[in-house]
């Protein structure tokens, strides 16, 4: 695979997203701990015996400092893309154990007699109470930062030095008196994990990966914490549309003659209204640009085409629909409509890119304008009319 650097606008995304996530989810699993009055713990015998080290609350508190550059770090959108998947799933991971079997840490933090220290202390405490113990997403995050950026530096010295701080900084958790043995053990299990599911080197966007993080999103806060019928039902439908996209199921709609079923509505209405709701926003931000893009005076393509834009389009105009997530519109409904549905973002198959092409082929040699659409225009439609079109010189040559 070709390197490809990563953009600033794509480290500030994944930056975001991670950002978004931990506190959603780190935060309505500490107040809900809380509110339950948890004093449960998974201490072991011999760890009274750890000392207290106020100081270790300045590795500790490095952490954060390492969440925001390490996306800055990285270099290649592959680089970055795991980086950020792995810790996302640790952290929706961690999430629902935290919310499933919430922990307490088991003794009070003795007296801080620096200064400064109590000033980091007091903050901490702002942010952060004797809860989400097991697993530590601070052990966790530090394994995932050293395999993110170990290969970044260039010098073993610096390499050293990053092991030596993260390790210090994983093991902080046992001397700030934030977590116990198991809760390292299990922190450092869960870093594995994640990397053993996310792996590196993938072409494709990872959309089933994503729409199973939101589904969790909604699931533990939501469905577990709220207790809200709405947002377990939307975790559901999500859960399914992360099916079908890891299968690759491209008829998983059952999208017939424009529309969709009853029950399709029924199962997906979340996933079908978010799409309409970013078409609507696609058209207004466009709405100075041409909605429709002439190729050539018979292969038109753009976007999925409103019932006053469909009027643009030649009488005799033959209609090839890609979208899959987006039903026609009524005007376009009545004329010589195709469907073939792909799924956004993903490579389409081969078998769905011949029957294109072979479709395309054989309207415009019959002398008829056609219009190719996906749902916003950006990529589906526009990669198979090039595809067309390259097929068209190469025979010509």
């Amino acid at each position: 695979m070709p390197y490809s650097p990563a953009t600033v606008q794509q480290r500030l995304r994944h930056w975001l997203l991670n950002a978004l996530t931990f506190a959603l989810c780190y935060l309505t699993a500490n107040t809900l701990a809380q509110q339950r009055g948890i004093v449960r713990h998974a201490a072991l015998a011999f760890e009274t015996g750890i000392p207290f080290l106020q100081w270790m609350i300045l590795p500790y508190l490095s952490s954060g400092l390492f969440f925001c550059l390490a996306f800055f770090l990285v270099k290649s959108r592959d680089q970055l893309r795991v980086l950020s998947q792995r810790l996302l799933l640790a952290t929706v991971i961690a999430a629902f154990i935290f919310v499933l079997y919430p922990l307490q840490f088991s003794w009070p933090r003795p007296a801080i007699t620096s200064a400064w220290c109590a000033y980091l202390y007091d903050y901490l405490a702002l942010m952060d109470k004797p809860y989400n113990q097991l697993p530590s997403l601070h052990v966790a995050y530090c394994i995932l930062f050293w395999y993110g950026l170990r290969e970044h530096l260039s010098s073993a010295p610096l390499r050293v030095a990053l092991a030596m701080w993260l390790i210090l900084t994983a093991v902080s958790t046992l001397f700030t008196y934030q977590h116990h043995v198991l809760d390292v053990i299990a922190g450092a299990l869960l870093a594995w994990l994640c990397m053993a599911l996310v792996k590196p080197k993938k072409t494709e966007p990872q959309v089933a990966f994503y729409y199973l993080i939101f589904a969790s999103l909604f699931l533990v806060i939501g469905g577990f914490a709220l207790h809200n019928l709405l947002s377990l039902y939307i975790a559901c439908s999500l859960l399914l549309v992360s099916l079908a996209y890891y299968r690759r199921d491209r008829h998983f709609l059952h999208k017939e003659k424009g529309g969709y079923p009853w029950w399709i509505w029924l199962l997906y209405a979340p996933y079908l209204l978010g799409y309409q709701l970013t078409w609507h926003a696609v058209a207004w931000r466009e709405r100075r640009k041409p909605v429709i893009i002439k190729l050539t005076e018979q292969l038109w393509v753009g976007r999925r085409l409103s019932n006053a834009e469909a009027a643009q389009l030649p009488p005799a105009c033959s209609i090839i629909d890609l979208a899959n997530e987006l039903s026609e519109s009524s005007v376009l409904r009545a004329r010589a409509n195709r469907h073939v549905p792909l799924l956004d973002l993903l490579t389409p198959p081969s078998e769905a890119v011949s029957e294109i092409l072979q479709h395309l082929h054989e309207e415009i040699v019959a002398g008829k304008t056609v219009y190719l659409h996906c749902a916003m225009g950006y990529s589906r439609c526009i990669l198979l009319a090039k595809l067309y079109m390259s097929q068209g010189t190469q025979s010509k040559s």
